[in-house]
């Protein structure tokens, strides 16, 4: 029997979700869950065989559960069901430890597949994220990746080029790079754009 854990900020859907696993062969769901600090107490709790995990959660999101629960609990597996198709998200999702990744426009069929496949220790991925045009690639690179994304936790210049022991001229020179390559007015527009994208 696999054990899951459903964690799902929106009642409806969860419920919907719960109901749909258990009328499933060989899975059954042990708990619930509506936010990511909860999702982290209740896995270490039950120590679910899945976590089937939205990405999109009040406070902590749903990939920072994921490296947790990569952390704390490595043989539990994570499977990321998300309405987010962008291809950052799937390569953000997958390199914090997810073992698979599904949209919610998938079937409750291939959404019972995928927690049987994630369970027996295979990877999933969406065969629709797989369709995604190229172009939703990036523009950024590693290191106006890296900048951007302390300035979107309200890092300023100086602590950015601290914590990457850079001087404080390279920093803006990467940050004015960056909102250029992502057509933004202004730096927090690009902080927007980036993370609508999936790219931070």
């Amino acid at each position: 029997m696999i054990e899951v854990l459903v964690v799902e900020d929106h009642a409806v859907v969860r419920s919907g979700l719960v109901a749909l696993l258990s009328g499933e062969l060989g899975i059954r769901v042990v708990g619930q869950a509506a936010d990511g600090e909860a999702a982290l107490a209740e896995a270490e709790r039950l120590r679910p065989d899945v976590v089937l995990l939205d990405i999109d959660l009040p406070g902590m999101d749903g990939i920072a559960v994921a490296a947790a629960l990569a952390e704390k609990l490595p043989d539990c597996r994570t499977l990321m069901l998300t309405a987010l198709d962008r291809p950052g998200h799937l390569t953000r999702a997958m390199s914090a430890g997810a073992s698979g990744y599904l949209l919610k426009s998938a079937t409750p069929a291939e959404t019972a597949d995928a927690i049987r496949r994630v369970a027996a220790g295979g990877r999933v991925i969406d065969p629709r994220m797989r369709d995604d045009p190229a172009g939703e690639a990036s523009p950024l690179t590693e290191r106006e990746t890296e900048v951007l994304r302390l300035a979107s936790s309200g890092a300023h210049a100086r602590e950015i080029a601290a914590e990457l022991f850079l001087s404080v001229g390279t920093v803006r020179n990467r940050l004015s790079s960056a909102v250029g390559k992502l057509h933004a007015r202004t730096l927090v527009d690009a902080i927007r754009i980036a993370e609508r994208h999936g790219w931070l």
